[in-house]
């Protein structure tokens, strides 16, 4: 599905990285990053572009191979990494910042990545998340196609635990991402340390 979605010479959410991300990347300690279903690639290459390690993972091969052309065209170097998310060993304690930005999945399989993100962090380090709200299925400005597999900050809190979140919180912003996400969204916004 993935893979015949970046088939096209566009980048679907276009090459700026996340708004979010972009606001609070200050946070994330200048070490090993970690970008979950980063797709084409934009934010692993903004954050490689400012110095960090990064490691971006996603299952679709053509998203990952536009990563990579992303940053050669941004003189940038980022490790990809196919694989399905299920399946892919975050490690212990190899993470200095783990970014999810949009990694919408089926509850069961967010339950299990969610319960890997605090033991991958080191001790200090810092997860930047955000996914649309069950709300953004009226807004129908992109996101997943049913409430499942949205996100909530109340679910969150139990998903993330041990985490510290400095930031959960439910807003309404425009985003303005390539053609797949362009509008106003509903979104949770999460700054998790350990």
């Amino acid at each position: 599905m993935w893979d015949q979605r970046y088939a096209s010479k566009d980048y679907l959410y276009g090459t700026e990285p996340n708004g979010f991300l972009q606001d609070n990347v200050a946070l994330l300690p200048k070490k090993k990053v970690l970008c979950l279903a980063d797709g084409e690639g934009r934010n692993s290459v903004y954050l490689a572009g400012l110095g960090y390690d990064v490691t971006a993972v996603d299952s679709s091969k053509v998203g990952l191979k536009k990563a990579q052309q992303l940053a050669k065209a941004k003189g940038v170097a980022i490790t990809t990494v196919h694989a399905d998310i299920a399946d892919y060993d975050l490690g212990i304690e190899q993470w200095h910042g783990i970014v999810s930005i949009f990694c919408h999945l089926p509850p069961q399989l967010r339950l299990e990545l969610h319960s890997k993100i605090y033991p991958a962090l080191v001790i200090g380090g810092v997860l930047i998340l955000e996914a649309y709200t069950p709300q953004q299925l009226k807004f129908k400005t992109g996101g997943p196609p049913v409430a499942a597999l949205t996100m909530q900050s109340d679910q969150l809190i139990i998903e993330l635990g041990p985490l510290r979140l400095n930031l959960n919180q439910e807003i309404i912003r425009d985003v303005f991402e390539g053609s797949g996400h362009t509008g106003k969204g509903a979104v949770v916004q999460v700054i998790g340390v350990r």
